[in-house]
């Protein structure tokens, strides 16, 4: 009989370790009659913010409104330009054309696949308002030297956090260098609700506020709307959800960062890439993303023998059709077009155990020594 699958990722195994504390908060949500902007929203609000060691979080109905709505929070307008990479979800393009700006496509640093802030000074120009810096995979991006561009240059810096719940670079966790940070909490992030959801977070009381309005309508007070806003808030349950969650996650990802050393010794001294491990940094290990030559051919090894794959993503933006031939700089674009024909992500989430972990190594070892 053949062992069952082991999936790249399972929300679903993490509901079932929590389900108790996630069931009873779920029921005293519904029991309390008060479902959209409650004590739950509050008290994560409240709980993420510290946790991350910033000033204020606002909870918002998703990742990609978290972007959208940072940016305008910081002052981005229509027709600004805003510099990031291609190498992201399709999400941060797509957050910025959302509220009109203009999508300014920079390369990553082929170490990291994070933005590579030599190469933002050629893309700067009169309409240019702000960076986005993508922590892609859970791997903190080079904040230190993009904050001192941005000052230098009078820019506004929007963190995209979608994967980075809990990274850090030198202590202090990513979503607190920039003027404001976005956070996803998709089911499969390291923080992850039961259903859509996100985040704001800010160290600055204005830019928060900015936030508040603008997820209701641009409310201050109840049906008055004194900007145009739109309507992105977080529930009540997920944010119960949430709550729970959070209380775990920094145990979830030491267990990550404990598969992904597995990972690097079963594969280590081949000719596989490996995520890049930064001095002074700590990765979030949201995904574990190698790079082969042999990408599908490896894709296809380990199917066969049960475990799950992925590519995040199977095209980089400026490469799918909606984008393809009409974003600035994807033209150039060099480490990243060569990171999207080598890219596998391979299991990874706190819930596998030591049993699936070591048939994961196996196949890895397996695998290389094909090699």
């Amino acid at each position: 009989m053949n062992p069952d699958p082991i999936p790249v990722a399972n929300p679903k195994a993490q509901f079932e370790a929590y389900r108790d504390e996630i069931e009873t908060a779920m029921r005293n949500v519904l029991e309390s009659g008060w479902y959209i902007l409650g004590n739950e929203v509050e008290a994560f609000e409240n709980e993420f913010a510290s946790f991350l060691g910033a000033e204020q979080c606002v909870g918002v109905a998703n990742g990609t409104d978290a972007l959208a709505l940072a940016l305008r929070a910081v002052g981005v307008q229509p027709g600004d330009e805003v510099i990031t990479v291609s190498h992201s979800a399709v999400a941060t393009v797509a957050a910025i054309e959302q509220i009109g700006a203009i999508p300014i496509l920079v390369d990553i640093h082929a170490e990291t696949r994070c933005i590579d802030p030599a190469l933002i000074e050629a893309l700067v120009g009169g309409k240019t308002k702000a960076i986005l810096p993508v922590h892609i995979y859970g791997q903190p991006a080079p904040m230190h030297e993009i904050m001192a561009f941005a000052r230098k240059h009078g820019l506004r810096v929007v963190e995209d956090c979608a994967q980075a719940h809990g990274a850090e670079i030198g202590g202090q966790k990513v979503g607190t260098f920039g003027d404001a940070a976005a956070f996803s909490f998709y089911p499969t992030k390291n923080l992850g609700a039961l259903g859509d959801g996100g985040a704001v977070v800010a160290n600055c009381s204005e830019t928060a506020e900015n936030v508040r309005l603008l997820r209701q309508y641009g409310w201050k007070e109840r049906y008055i709307s004194v900007e145009r806003g739109v309507n992105s808030r977080l529930d009540e349950l997920q944010a119960a959800i949430l709550r729970i969650k959070l209380r775990h996650l920094a145990e979830g990802n030491v267990r990550r960062r404990t598969i992904a050393a597995a990972y690097k010794k079963a594969l280590g001294g081949g000719e596989i890439r490996l995520p890049s491990d930064v001095p002074g940094t700590t990765h979030a290990m949201h995904l574990f993303v190698i790079e082969s030559d042999a990408r599908d051919s490896m894709r296809s090894f380990l199917h066969g023998l049960g475990i799950g794959t992925a590519l995040h993503y199977p095209q980089a933006i400026h490469q799918q059709p909606a984008y393809r031939g009409r974003l600035r700089g994807a033209d150039k674009l060099v480490a990243t077009d060569l990171l999207y024909r080598r890219i596998l992500s391979i299991p990874l989430y706190p819930e596998l155990n030591s049993q699936q972990l070591e048939r994961v190594c196996q196949a890895l070892r397996s695998w290389s020594d094909r090699e």
